[in-house]
């Protein structure tokens, strides 16, 4: 099973001069959970928002620059599984071999998570829907075709409305 793990705004708006909208912790608990244990791909440039890859996860940087390198594999006396590729589809193939593999999670950012839902490699979208408009200039594709509410729940963190949302088709 591929799914998105992605948190937008009301109007699909997913960050901002390549940093997040919005920052709701109980979004980063929903997200770690969700992600723990299972392999995570993203583009170079969500990599690089984040700065480090994420424990417990094989973390799986697309990017086409075939120079670029993750930084430092250790941390915190823990050896990291990182890995580069140049394509969704290779990135993919590695994710399929990699530990907690039954779900493999499409991380970001825009180019990405459009690439992956317009090959039609995804079934199950975890959304958090913050609303307002939060003047994004990086917008999630559309995911009119997922259909089938698996579960909603919907919560209140300091000034953000929020809605956990999770579709397939």
């Amino acid at each position: 099973m591929v799914s998105i793990v992605a948190a937008i705004d009301s109007k699909r708006g997913l960050g901002k001069n390549n940093q997040l909208l919005f920052k709701i912790p109980e979004d980063f608990e929903r997200m770690k959970k969700l992600t723990m244990g299972h392999p995570i791909i993203m583009g170079r440039r969500t990599f690089e928002s984040i700065g480090r890859v994420l424990l417990g996860r094989t973390n799986i940087i697309i990017t086409k620059n075939p120079e670029f390198q993750i930084p430092d594999l250790a941390f915190q006396g823990e050896t990291l599984e990182g890995y580069v590729m140049g394509s969704l589809e290779k990135a993919i193939e590695v994710a399929k071999k990699s530990p907690g593999s039954e779900e493999i999670i499409v991380f970001g950012g825009g180019q990405v998570f459009k690439e992956a839902l317009e090959k039609d490699l995804v079934d199950v979208l975890h959304l958090t829907i913050v609303e307002g408009d939060f003047g994004a200039d990086t917008f999630f594709p559309d995911y009119s075709k997922f259909k089938r509410v698996l579960s909603k729940h919907q919560g209140k963190s300091g000034e953000y409305n929020y809605t956990f949302l999770e579709l397939s088709k």
